[in-house]
């Protein structure tokens, strides 16, 4: 059962992070550029209200929030329902799929890359944003979780559980990088990503769909 309610009710708190937030959103921003394709059919699973989807230039995507998805048709995209298990996209239509902490609200994991395998075109290419649970704020996100609006039914992961999900559903691994370097509150400039894991909080891979 998708986790909607507290993004259903706290929009508002959610848009707000962000903005006090600025130079980590938009390090993270720079972050997934890093490993964005440049062309084709793009669609972003769990495009919430839209936020990266909109900065990006990524004109599709889907959520199961009714309250998220009318934020992010505001901002021009086309924001349909829909859950990571059971995508509302056909077999072999699109050209890459993006994912912002989503992996961490799905039921099952293994559907998860399992649907976006079967929505991608031969070579086609996921892109996974995640905290890492290993990292300083990904420690700090597991010991404040229960008194999180939006983490409470969070499940974290490292970048080797992720690696494992990913190579387990068809998928191999083409680029890694990484970013937020230090205390979240101590991101006061947008930070350039870097190549690989390990030192950088907010973690993107892109894996390639096996032929």
């Amino acid at each position: 059962m998708a986790k909607t309610e507290p993004f259903d009710h706290y929009l508002s708190d959610y848009e707000q992070w962000f903005d006090d937030h600025y130079f980590a959103f938009k390090s993270e921003i720079e972050a997934i550029r890093m490993v964005l394709p440049s062309k084709g059919r793009g669609v972003e699973i769990g495009v919430g209200s839209g936020l990266f989807a909109s900065a990006l230039e990524i004109t599709e995507g889907c959520d199961p929030s009714a309250t998220m998805r009318a934020k992010a048709v505001e901002r021009g995209i086309n924001a349909i329902d829909g859950i990571a298990e059971n995508l509302p996209y056909d077999n072999g239509s699109i050209d890459f799929v993006l994912m912002v902490t989503t992996i961490c609200f799905v039921d099952d994991v293994h559907k998860t890359f399992q649907e976006i395998n079967r929505v991608l075109k031969p070579g086609g290419e996921a892109i996974v944003a995640f905290v890492d649970k290993n990292s300083p704020v990904g420690k700090v996100y597991l010991q404040e979780k229960e008194k999180s609006i939006f983490y409470r039914d969070a499940n974290f992961f490292s970048t080797e559980d992720i690696y494992k999900f990913l190579w387990g559903n068809g998928f191999t691994i083409k680029q890694t990088c990484q970013t937020l370097f230090g205390a979240l509150d101590g991101v006061k400039e947008i930070q350039q990503p870097e190549n690989g894991s390990g030192k950088g909080s907010f973690v993107v891979i892109k894996a390639k769909k096996d032929e």
